[in-house]
C-alpha cells in the first residue's frame, strides 16, 4: 500500500466509508480493505503472480495516458470530418470520455499528464491545420496569421509561467509571520513610549484585538503538520498545501494558488479570444456566405471536400473546448469580484453557508467581500505580498 494512501483525511474534504474521527491516524483504503474482506470471507489466498515487485512499480508508475491524445485524436476528428452524423456522434463521445476519465482520476486523487497533454496536442494540432489548410486558400492575411501565431505563443507562454507553482506552504512560512508580528508589536511599543501610561495601553490592547482574529485563522495542517495561513487548504492531489488554494486544474497537472493566480486567468484569457479569433477566421474561409454564428451549424457543400470538412470538424471541436474554457473564465471572473475562491465556494455549498447566484456560477459567503474595487485589488495585489513576506524567508535560516 502506498504511503499517500495512509494520510488521514483533512477536515473539510468528505470522509470516506471506512473513515471515522477517532482513527484518523489509521484509515484505510477503501479499496484494499474491501479486497482484503473478499479474499476472508471468500476463503481465498492473495494471489501470487510471477510479477515482481520491482516490475510491478515500474507498471504503476509507467504514464501511459498520453498515447491515446496523441494517435486517437487525429484519427477521431479525421473519421467525424467523413459524415455529419459521424460528427455528431465523435463530437459528442469525446466530452463524455474526457469527463468520465477526469472523474475516474479526480476519485483516485491522482496526478495525470493525460489532460495537459491532450490540451497541448490539440493545440498544436488545430494550429497546423490553420497553416497547411487554410493558409492556402489565400483567404487570410498576413497580419491575421501573425496575430494567431501570437496568441498561441502567448498561450504557451502563460502556461508555462502558471506551471511554476502555485505558492506551497513551508513551515518557514509561519516563522516569518511570528517574526514579522512580533517586530511590528515591538516597533509599536518603542513608538508609543513618550505617550502616557494609560494611552499606550489602550492602544496596545487595540492592537492585540485587531491582530487576534487574524493570527487565530492559521491553523495546523493534519496531513503536512505544518501551520498554514488563512485560506490556504491542503491538496491532496498534489500532497501539499497552497497558499490560497482555489483548486486542482487537471488541465494543467498543478495546483491554482496564490502564486500563480493571476497567470492561471490570463492563460484563459489569452486562449479564449485566440481560439475565438481563429475560429472565426476559418469559417470566414471555408463558409464565405454565412456569417459566423450561422456557418458553425450550416455550411453548404462542407462536405464536398476532405480539407474543408476536416476543417469544420475541427472548428466544432475548438467551439466545444472554448465553450468550456469560457465558462471556467467568467466563473473566476466572479469568484474574484466576490473575493470567494473555487475551494471555499464548495465548503459553503457543503456546510450550506453561502448563497449560489446568478444561475449557479457563483457562490457568495460574505467572509472576505470587500465590494467589487477592493476585491479585484487585492487580487492584483496578493502576489506582490506573497514575493515580500517570501523574501524575508532566508534571514531566518
Amino acid at each position: 500500500m502506498k504511503w499517500e494512501k495512509l494520510k488521514p483525511p483533512e477536515p473539510e474534504d468528505p470522509m470516506c466509508c471506512c473513515e471515522c474521527d477517532v482513527y484518523q491516524s489509521r484509515c484505510f483504503d477503501c479499496e484494499d480493505l474491501d479486497e482484503a474482506c473478499n479474499r476472508w470471507l471468500k476463503d481465498k489466498p492473495r494471489s501470487r503472480g510471477f510479477t515482481s515487485p520491482m516490475f510491478g512499480a515500474v507498471i504503476d508508475n509507467l504514464e501511459i495516458s498520453m498515447i491515446p491524445a496523441l494517435l486517437l485524436l487525429p484519427l477521431l476528428l479525421r473519421a467525424a470530418s467523413l459524415h455529419y452524423l459521424l460528427g455528431i456522434i465523435i463530437l459528442t463521445a469525446l466530452p463524455v470520455l474526457v469527463l468520465w476519465y477526469y472523474h475516474a482520476t479526480h476519485r483516485k486523487k491522482r496526478r495525470t499528464l493525460f489532460f495537459l497533454t491532450l490540451a497541448l496536442y490539440s493545440l498544436a494540432y488545430m494550429y497546423y491545420l490553420f497553416i497547411t489548410e487554410i493558409l492556402p486558400r489565400g483567404d487570410v492575411s498576413l497580419l491575421q496569421v501573425c496575430a494567431v501565431t501570437t496568441g498561441m505563443i502567448l498561450t504557451l507562454l502563460s502556461l508555462i509561467h502558471t506551471k511554476r507553482g502555485p505558492g506551497f506552504v513551508t513551515a518557514s512560512l509561519y516563522e516569518a509571520h511570528s517574526c514579522r508580528m512580533q517586530a511590528e508589536e515591538e516597533s509599536t511599543h518603542a513608538g508609543g513610549s513618550d505617550q502616557p501610561e494609560a494611552a499606550s495601553s489602550v492602544t496596545s490592547f487595540d492592537l492585540r484585538a485587531k491582530r487576534e482574529p487574524l493570527t487565530d485563522k492559521w491553523s495546523l495542517c493534519p496531513v503536512c503538520k505544518i501551520m498554514r495561513p488563512p485560506r490556504a487548504g491542503h491538496c491532496r492531489t498534489c500532497g501539499s498545501c497552497v497558499q490560497r488554494l482555489d483548486h486542482h486544474c487537471v488541465w494543467m497537472n498543478s495546483c491554482v494558488g496564490q502564486a500563480n493566480h493571476h497567470s492561471f486567468l490570463q492563460t484563459l484569457c489569452v486562449f479564449v479570444f485566440t481560439s475565438m479569433y481563429g475560429i472565426s477566421l476559418v469559417l470566414s474561409s471555408i463558409c464565405p456566405e454565412q456569417n459566423l454564428v450561422p456557418a458553425l451549424f450550416y455550411c453548404p457543400g462542407v462536405y464536398s471536400q476532405s480539407s474543408t470538412a476536416l476543417c469544420f470538424t475541427c472548428c466544432w471541436y475548438s467551439s466545444i473546448i472554448t465553450g468550456g474554457l469560457l465558462h471556467l473564465l467568467v466563473s473566476q471572473v466572479l469568484n474574484i469580484s466576490y473575493n470567494v475562491t473555487e475551494r471555499e465556494a464548495q465548503l459553503a455549498l457543503r456546510n450550506k453557508t453561502g448563497q449560489s447566484r446568478l444561475w449557479g456560477l457563483v457562490v457568495v459567503t460574505g467572509e472576505y467581500s470587500r465590494g467589487l474595487y477592493q476585491n479585484w485589488v487585492e487580487f492584483l495585489t496578493m502576489t506582490d505580498a506573497l514575493a515580500a513576506l517570501q523574501s524575508k524567508l532566508p534571514n531566518l535560516v
